[in-house]
């Protein structure tokens, strides 16, 4: 299924700052920008551009893992 249809595109830029740093400045049409920092290099920067694309685009995914019937986490059996 495109992932396209359900988000906006989003446009990165790379901006160096004052302190010899990067940030990453997010802009998704019709919202005010963000600002991802700090990156000691122009090189980390884009690579988290990267990821985050990566991310972005991904099938959502079941972070928490199944809660049982009663909405209580099953326990972890303990290897031995």
């Amino acid at each position: 299924m495109p992932t396209d249809l359900m988000k906006p595109p989003a446009e990165y830029r790379i901006i160096a700052r004052d302190d010899k740093a990067f940030g990453v400045e997010i802009s998704i049409e019709d919202t005010s920008p963000t600002m991802v920092t700090p990156f000691a290099t122009e090189a980390a920067a884009g690579a988290w551009i990267e990821g985050h694309k990566a991310r972005v685009l991904a099938p959502p995914s079941r972070r928490f893992g199944r809660l049982s019937m009663s909405g209580k986490r099953p326990p972890r059996s303990v290897a031995v």
